[in-house]
């Protein structure tokens, strides 16, 4: 257990080998349940709860983007169905072919895709996010993908935060090419 603990709960074969778990033990372990075999080279042991130690170990340039940093900012009451994560679009699309947790990768140009990147702890683990001036300008950007409810409320609630800097959010605009829209809504909610 203190092994599991150590790597959050999600280890790779290479690891478990490196410690002393043989292959038939490997299997013995995935037949009764302890271990449970997310994709190829990569188990999640049994009283693993959280996705993030996962997310991290399978995708560690992703970015959690859109809904998914919406739910952590606090700009949307909905959960999301998937975990929307960022990636430069030159990253392989068949690595985010998983059961579960379920993915939602967006691939983004490498010029726009490090922009706002900041990392926060959440339960524990350390994580990408993008900060919540260019969340909410990639919401501008992903406007038809995007419910009204969701959008309106998420754009609200931005214009309301105390934390927000305009001066980055029109920077970000500007590199998203979604300024104008950004300059309208601000004008209307203020």
């Amino acid at each position: 257990d203190k092994f599991f603990y150590e790597h959050m709960g999600i280890v790779s074969t290479k690891e478990l080998k490196e410690a002393g778990f043989y292959s038939a033990k490997i299997r013995k372990m995935v037949d009764e349940g302890n271990l449970i075999k997310i994709c190829r080279g990569y188990y999640r042991y049994e009283d693993s709860y959280s996705d993030l130690p996962l997310i991290v170990k399978l995708f560690p340039d992703a970015v959690i983007c859109m809904e998914s940093a919406l739910d952590y900012y606090g700009y949307t009451d909905r959960t999301p169905s998937a975990w929307n994560l960022a990636v430069d679009n030159k990253s392989t699309r068949t690595r985010f072919y998983i059961d579960d947790p379920i993915i939602k990768p967006h691939f983004v140009k490498t010029e726009r895709y490090s922009a706002g990147i900041e990392n926060v702890e959440i339960d524990g683990v350390t994580v990408k996010i993008y900060d919540r001036d260019k969340t909410i300008c990639d919401l501008f950007l992903h406007r038809k993908k995007v419910d009204a409810e969701v959008f309106n409320t998420a754009v609200q609630r931005y214009i309301n935060d105390s934390l927000k800097n305009e001066v980055r959010l029109m920077y970000y605009a500007r590199l998203l090419h979604v300024e104008r829209k950004v300059r309208e809504a601000l004008e209307i909610w203020l």
